[in-house]
């Protein structure tokens, strides 16, 4: 399993922030941290809307994807750090001019985030470069995914499909899990699963689906400003959901063989019964259900498990209430 947590926009445009994030998250156990460079110029305009209006201080979309821009020195410093902490820096670029950069950067995978998968443009600039495409499919018909997978495959290049939902945060009736499978059969692929739920049973349950990558938002305090706080896991919950992960994982590469219970031996001598009388009997007396109990532990009288074989049998001797019942406590026949 390779776990990506994304930082997006949570550090708000500080590189402090930015910084802060990569040493939080590197005792988690995330494989990845994933930015997104946003060149504000290049990929928007005064045109575009707010998917949700949540900023104070922006008056224009593009006002805040300028306050989310980095200096190439500034990304260089964020990626180093990552890989000093021992995580892969990964970034979604949103521009050919992102691209041009990241390459310099030195980027080994490019994420694809869910409305760039029509964007023949950019993934051909990103294709071109031999790399490893993550590519989401939140916003995308199976129609409009083939496309972009052909287009991807015709450059040889890896690639990665995610199941997405473009909501945030996403509710569980939402979260298309069946998807993974959908996908698995129809692309034969690796399939990833891209969460915004805003907690960790998605990507616990995406696990056990056969999901090879995670990828979830990263934040904080979910009341932290930005559009995707809500969305997001805390750090304390991107450890705990890699611990949960890495369980999964643990259990699938481990099947159980059912049908061999030899390691139980000793545990079902001692939570496994024998049978009892319930009552104080007399010899010659008729065994009915009614008298029969089953008590810890196993091999001090007939198994519990044969109780329906006793039922109708003679008594030999007189029992105790509570005695255990032997083989040789009882014959066949009626009185």
């Amino acid at each position: 399993m390779y776990i990506i947590a994304e930082i997006g926009q949570a550090h708000e445009g500080s590189l402090g922030i930015a910084h802060s994030y990569i040493d939080a998250l590197a005792n988690t156990g995330v494989d990845a941290i994933k930015w997104q460079m946003h060149i504000a110029d290049a990929e928007s305009s005064l045109e575009e809307p707010f998917r949700v209006k949540f900023s104070y201080e922006d008056d224009q979309r593009i006002d805040y994807w300028r306050r989310m821009e980095f200096t190439f020195d500034q990304w260089k410093g964020l990626k180093d750090h990552c890989e000093e902490k021992g995580m892969e820096f990964i970034c979604s670029p949103f521009s050919n001019a992102a691209v041009d950069a990241l390459e310099e950067l030195g980027v080994s995978k490019y994420k694809i985030g869910s409305g760039e998968v029509n964007n023949f443009l950019l993934l051909e600039k990103i294709c071109k470069t031999g790399k490893t495409v993550l590519l989401s499919s939140g916003m995308s018909s199976y129609e409009e995914l083939q496309e972009a997978v052909e287009f991807v495959q015709s450059h040889n290049n890896e690639l990665v499909l995610f199941q997405c939902t473009t909501a945030y945060p996403t509710q569980a009736k939402d979260w298309g899990l069946n998807v993974i499978g959908e996908l698995k059969q129809k692309f034969n692929l690796p399939i990833g699963f891209s969460d915004h739920s805003g907690g960790i049973t998605a990507c616990t349950a995406a696990t056990a689906l056969g999901a090879t990558y995670l990828e979830f938002h990263v934040v904080f305090d979910k009341r932290m400003f930005g559009p995707d706080a809500k969305a997001s896991l805390t750090i304390d919950e991107t450890k705990s959901l890699c611990t949960a992960i890495r369980d999964v994982e643990t259990a699938l590469a481990n099947p159980i063989e059912k049908s061999d219970n030899s390691r139980f031996v000793e545990l079902k001598g001692i939570f496994e019964k024998s049978l009892a009388v319930n009552r104080n009997m007399k010899e010659g007396e008729i065994i009915k259900v009614e008298d029969l109990e089953g008590k810890k532990p196993k091999g001090f009288g007939l198994d519990a498990s044969i109780f329906r074989s006793i039922v109708g049998k003679k008594l030999n001797k007189d029992l105790k209430e509570w005695s255990f019942l032997k083989e040789e406590d009882i014959s066949d026949g009626e009185a």
